[in-house]
């Protein structure tokens, strides 16, 4: 088996061995310590970089999409404008459209009044009145009331 000598020189040789691989450990742990802290840094430094990336995406798309809300603004407000444009302009043409009834209604009235007035020279009142009609109406558009003959009783009293 082995020698009493070798064993000492075995033993102080594994303690010296030991307490090298002590240092070789130490060493290889503060070796990966500084590893994980350049590999840490370097991380934290690429998350700020991504977050920084991420702030400038977001601060050019409020950018852009405040612009595209004055531009959509802009349209609304043009829009708008011209909505009231046309609703003064129609508004204007109702009032026209309106006294236009009224001078066509006061004219009617007056042929047929001047109608009932020459009955007696001119004959049936119901062939004047188409004919006034067809006059003022050529194509049918407008409705004329025509009036209520008087029966020859109401001439009597």
């Amino acid at each position: 088996m082995a020698s009493p000598m070798s064993g000492t020189s075995s033993g102080s040789t594994s303690i010296q061995n030991s307490g090298g691989s002590e240092e070789n450990l130490q060493q290889i742990t503060d070796q990966r310590k500084r590893k994980r802290m350049v590999s840490n840094r370097e991380s934290a430094r690429r998350s700020r970089m991504r977050k920084q990336k991420h702030l400038d995406d977001l601060t050019a798309q409020v950018t852009l999409l405040r612009a595209e809300n004055n531009h959509i603004l802009m349209n609304v407000n043009t829009v708008a404008q011209l909505y009231l444009n046309i609703e003064y302009e129609n508004s204007v043409l109702r009032a026209q459209m309106c006294e236009l009834n009224h001078r066509l209604q006061s004219l009617n009235d007056i042929i047929i009044n001047s109608s009932k007035i020459n009955l007696v020279h001119y004959g049936d009142l119901d062939q004047m009145i188409s004919g006034v009609d067809d006059f003022l109406n050529p194509l049918g558009l407008i409705h004329v009331n025509q009036p209520i003959m008087p029966s020859s009783d109401v001439f009597m009293y």
